[in-house]
């Protein structure tokens, strides 16, 4: 039954992701991204990370899409403004794409899965184990995220402060 459902929901990710990058309307691109999250974040309840899960939803489909959503309706696409590129530019980004394609290909060639003795842990993605390890094991990169972002705050309202003469 899980894998079924596995399956189900990737499939789902896969189509409503294609849809994103075929579609031509920027606002059904939009919505189709959020789809795709909710389609990711079944996999999380799937590896049993329900805190993963609704964090991908709230940080996600619910902050970003909201972000992106803003953005594009106020850039005002329109087709007889946008500008056209050229076919060389077109060309060249589907080159260096097919080349990144091939690095990634090249570089999981020869990758190795690893499993977990017992895939099926129910305590795997609990909120408990993931503060045990946040604070135990990874307590000072989180000290040092923590300080570079509060001087990322300071300088972002440093610059937007007016000067007062």
């Amino acid at each position: 039954m899980i894998t079924y459902l596995f399956y189900f929901l990737s499939f789902l990710a896969i189509m409503f992701a294609l849809m994103v990058v075929l579609s031509k309307n920027p606002i059904h691109s939009v919505l189709y991204l959020v789809l795709t999250f909710f389609a990711i974040a079944g996999h999380y309840v799937l590896l049993n990370a329900q805190f993963l899960a609704a964090v991908h939803i709230i940080v996600y489909a619910g902050a970003i899409m909201v972000l992106f959503l803003f953005v594009i309706m106020l850039l005002n696409l329109n087709k007889e403004t946008e500008p056209h590129k050229s076919i060389w530019l077109k060309a060249s980004a589907a080159v260096a794409s097919g080349l990144l394609l091939l690095v990634l290909v090249g570089s999981l060639r020869n990758a190795e899965l690893i499993t977990a003795a017992n895939p099926y842990n129910p305590s795997i993605g609990l909120i408990e184990n993931l503060g045990q390890t946040l604070f135990h094991e990874f307590l000072l990169p989180f000290e040092v995220a923590s300080i570079l972002l509060l001087g990322a705050m300071v300088g972002a309202v440093m610059l937007g402060k007016k000067n007062i003469k």
